[in-house]
């Protein structure tokens, strides 16, 4: 077993350290609402039945290609923030200038220790990576290996200029050779000045951990940015509850946010977003335009993979909320109106 996909080994230091979070209790961060994972032992068998069964449903017909585009793009005239989403939750970010990578997860396989794969629906995604630019800040949620994962970091940590983390992820990437004076960590609400640009780290409803002995023992949340001219928030991995309206109050309104939508189940519906409440969490957090992210990447649930989008919209048109769902890859300004259902080919 490859045991370097696990990370960086958890110390009594280190715990010593996530004591002194206001989220520390317990022996473990807590989400702000009581929140647990609702399956019954004798539940298991159905629910492995179904996540194998019905394949086809579940994965596209074949494999979704991804657009490139050429690094000047970047350095034209337009001041709106612009971006690329490769599926799943990676989503580059241009920004005041600036480029940023927001879970930099392109690698072929979302359980790299698992007896079972979960292939990606695109291929040669690594390769990606060595044809971006720079980054000057990569930005990680938490340490799922759907959203932090070893090859990508390998590859894109030759690039990076920054890192800004969930408290408790630092240790994984120095455990990979990322030099650790590059990395900053984040708890709830902390908010940093990079270059021009507010960063702040805000609470989700969820859960962490790479191993059978490290679960929540580093931090989850999501990404707000604050820019002079635009402000965009990343929701992050997690469930519905109160924080949205919270998120709202403290930071909005936003003028755009990538929100999570995908890899639902009821048997967790406390710690992913369902696509009707996804469109919800937004309108309390005062987001005026939104897209739905954490789908077309990994099978990691039961639903037909593209039962999100499908659902997103649906909610979002009922609400007459305002939205993009761009093509993987597709290098797009936020205010650009434009996009097909590209899904309904695969």
């Amino acid at each position: 077993m490859p045991f370097h996909h696990f990370g960086g080994r958890l110390t009594q230091e280190l715990r010593y350290q996530y004591q002194n979070s206001p989220n520390w209790e317990n022996g473990k961060f807590q989400n702000l609402q009581s929140t647990k994972m609702d399956i019954d032992l004798k539940d298991f068998p159905k629910l492995i039945y179904q996540q194998f069964s019905e394949r086809s449903k579940k994965q596209p017909s074949r494999s979704i290609p991804i657009q490139s585009f050429a690094k000047d793009q970047l350095l034209d005239s337009e001041e709106a923030m612009k971006f690329a989403w490769y599926g799943h939750s990676a989503v580059f970010i241009r920004m005041n200038g600036k480029n940023m990578f927001i879970d930099p997860m392109l690698g072929p396989d979302a359980s790299p220790i698992a007896p079972f794969k979960t292939k990606r629906f695109s291929t040669d995604t690594l390769d990606i990576i060595d044809e971006l630019p720079i980054m000057d800040l990569v930005l990680l949620t938490h340490d799922h290996y759907d959203h932090l994962d070893y090859e990508s970091i390998k590859r894109i940590k030759t690039k990076t200029r920054k890192y800004f983390v969930a408290l408790g992820v630092k240790r994984h990437l120095v455990y990979w050779g990322v030099d650790a004076d590059l990395i900053e960590e984040f708890d709830w609400w902390e908010t940093k000045e990079f270059e021009g640009i507010q960063v702040t780290f805000t609470p989700t409803r969820h859960f962490s951990g790479r191993g059978l002995t490290d679960r929540s023992q580093s931090l989850w949340g999501g990404w707000a940015f604050r820019g002079p001219e635009e402000s965009v928030w990343f929701s992050g991995d997690g469930g519905f509850g109160t924080h949205f309206e919270e998120v709202g109050k403290r930071l909005g309104s936003f003028d755009f946010a990538f929100m999570e939508c995908g890899q639902y189940n009821e048997h967790w519906r406390q710690l992913h977003l369902f696509p009707e409440e996804s469109v919800l969490a937004a309108q309390h957090a005062l987001v005026k335009k939104i897209m739905p992210v954490h789908w077309a990447g990994f099978t990691l649930a039961t639903h037909d993979w593209k039962e999100p989008v499908e659902g997103f919209i649906k909610k979002a048109e009922e609400l007459n909320m305002d939205f993009v769902i761009p093509q993987l890859g597709e290098l797009r300004s936020w205010k650009n109106p434009n996009w097909t259902d590209w899904w309904r080919e695969f």
